[in-house]
């Protein structure tokens, strides 16, 4: 809602700039995607490595422990 509302300020202030920003931003979308996945797939090594090297500790710990 926030950045329709911005939109709309720029629209009115500066219509060419916000027709441009509207064009662009499905290419601009586009290009991040890469970035997004490989940002969850680092993720989920980085959560995946915390899981192992906790494993002893949370063994060590019992079952009434988390």
């Amino acid at each position: 809602m926030v950045r329709l509302l911005l939109w709309m300020i720029l629209l009115v202030l500066c219509w060419p700039l916000a027709l441009l920003a509207l064009l662009l931003y499905p290419l601009v979308w586009l290009l991040l995607l890469p970035f997004r996945l490989l940002g969850i797939a680092v993720e989920g090594v980085l959560g995946l490595f915390k899981a192992i090297v906790t494993l002893p500790a949370r063994a060590l710990a019992g079952p009434g422990r988390t």
